[in-house]
């Protein structure tokens, strides 16, 4: 018996969902290409992502608290955050350059976490869930630059898209 993943996927994601159609980005030939979306109707596209820092709880305090050797952590990774969301097609080759219409990142705590939300919003013709997993991933990044000093056994994990909303194949969430 195979045991179940311990980070399933969402049961509310559509059947028709981009995972059950052939993979976009790749020519029959089976060479990559960027998708062509001038077709798309414009909506309104919201993503919300997370990554997951790991650490020990007096690093923790010391994020919390703006105590680290290198200064304030966390409004460091925010901008961080903001900056590699709006710098996404430069870094992911194939995602499209889109007007972002507002990009927030939060920090959520706990004794031995901090887990960054990241929420891209654009009014355009393609998803903006690249853009949010950017932020969350590189804000992350920025805690671990940040902290490294003190704690470099921390680890990033469980980045992942929470939810979706806009497009064509509907609205979804973990």
């Amino acid at each position: 018996m195979t045991p179940t993943p311990p980070d399933v996927p969402p049961t509310d994601v559509p059947t028709d969902s981009p995972t059950d159609a052939p993979l976009s980005h790749v020519r029959e030939d089976g060479t990559a290409h960027m998708v062509d979306v001038t077709g798309k109707s414009e909506t309104k596209r919201i993503a919300t992502a997370q990554a997951v820092l790991t650490t020990r709880p007096d690093v923790v305090a010391r994020l919390v608290d703006g105590s680290l050797p290198k200064g304030e952590a966390l409004g460091t990774a925010r901008i961080a955050g903001i900056l590699a969301a709006k710098q996404t097609p430069t870094l992911i080759p194939l995602c499209h350059p889109l007007p972002l219409g507002a990009i927030t990142v939060d920090f959520e705590t706990t004794e031995a976490q901090v887990t960054v939300i990241a929420r891209v919003s654009t009014r355009g013709v393609t998803g903006v869930e690249m853009e949010a997993l950017t932020a969350a991933s590189v804000a992350a990044l920025t805690l671990f630059d940040m902290i490294k000093a003190v704690d470099a056994l921390a680890v990033i994990g469980e980045i992942k898209v929470l939810d979706k909303q806009g497009g064509k194949s509907g609205d979804w969430s973990r």
